[in-house]
């Protein structure tokens, strides 16, 4: 009768991985060409929903300015004026926050700040900035 080696009692598993801080939590960065899973972002899409909001509410007439948007929010003014800009991103940069799939610079605090209005500009920024 023969018998089986024991198990070893401790295994390590070598993963190449960096953390990063985003938006004030860590995150973990794979090498490249390992697969990523989709990471929405529920408080930039909180902030574009909020942002789509916001813009219907002028845009219908309900409110005449932003100040009294934000009057009625009891948001300031500066930070609202901030987050309507959301409403000036790419059509694809919207869609890829909503599903997950963003560049990792496209950060809730990185499109709060100024970025291009032009389309054709804002992907290259976001990529090339963050």
């Amino acid at each position: 009768m023969t018998r089986a080696t024991p198990a070893p009692e401790t295994v390590t598993v070598h993963v190449p991985f960096r953390l990063v801080k985003r938006g004030g939590r860590k995150e973990m960065h794979l090498p490249d060409g390992a697969s990523r899973q989709h990471k929405i972002d529920n408080t930039l899409i909180k902030a574009l929903a909020r942002a789509f909001r916001w813009k219907r509410m002028l845009e219908t007439g309900e409110f005449a300015s932003i100040s009294e948007v934000a009057r009625s929010e009891g948001i300031a003014f500066t930070y609202m004026a901030r987050v309507l800009r959301l409403t000036l991103l790419a059509p694809d940069i919207v869609e890829a926050i909503l599903d997950g799939t963003q560049d990792p610079a496209v950060t809730l605090s990185r499109v709060l700040e100024p970025f291009p209005v032009a389309w054709s500009g804002q992907c290259n920024y976001f990529v090339q900035t963050g």
